[in-house]
């Protein structure tokens, strides 16, 4: 599995993601559907951190169900190649076609997803085991949304990120990310 190989040349940024890398390659050893929504625990989701190319804001947008904004992203839905499923989900929820600065795995993290009702059925609690790559997109291109997923999207200054209003579960992965990019802009 191509994903399997993927997950394992990750190199965690710190203890969480070396917990979630071992999360992730047991849940793969032990489920053959975890690209599938068919698998009632967990599936991999695949979303982008987007950035500018200053690398001074991040690409956000505005939740439906969990009313708060995050990075685009979303189900492999049976696609292993994780990389386009996230560039695709970009282009579907923000109008933007991204540039992949890297086609490794930037960060890693499992997501509790709460059940809640999505095109009137009931989706109970799961997990996302999401891949995370890091791209870029112009700033100063017109941005749309999908209203039936979105509420909104938006440029945020890194400067400037208030976490009250970022969906709860990813505040951590953003703020390891952000490290990670200053990591980089500084030995750059």
């Amino acid at each position: 599995m191509m994903l399997r190989q993927e997950i394992e040349e990750f190199v965690p940024f710190d203890e969480v993601e070396k917990k979630e890398k071992e999360h992730f390659l047991r849940f793969i050893d032990t489920f053959s559907d975890v690209l599938t929504r068919e698998n009632e625990f967990g599936h991999f989701s695949a979303s982008c951190f987007v950035v500018n190319k200053a690398r001074d804001k991040v690409l956000v947008v505005y939740h439906n169900i969990y009313k708060g904004w995050v990075y685009p992203g979303g189900h492999a839905d049976g696609c292993e190649d994780l990389l386009s499923v996230a560039l695709r989900e970009v282009e579907e929820e923000t109008g933007l076609k991204a540039k992949v600065l890297d086609s490794s795995i930037f960060a890693i993290s499992s997501c509790p997803i709460v059940g809640h009702v999505k095109r009137g059925c009931y989706v109970s609690s799961h997990i996302h085991f999401d891949v995370i790559y890091l791209v870029e997109a112009d700033d100063s291109l017109l941005l749309c949304y999908r209203e039936e997923e979105s509420a909104g999207v938006k440029w945020i200054s890194l400067d400037e990120l208030d976490y009250e209003n970022i969906v709860f579960f990813t505040i951590p992965v953003f703020q390891r990310i952000i490290q990670k990019l200053n990591m980089v802009s500084t030995t750059s």
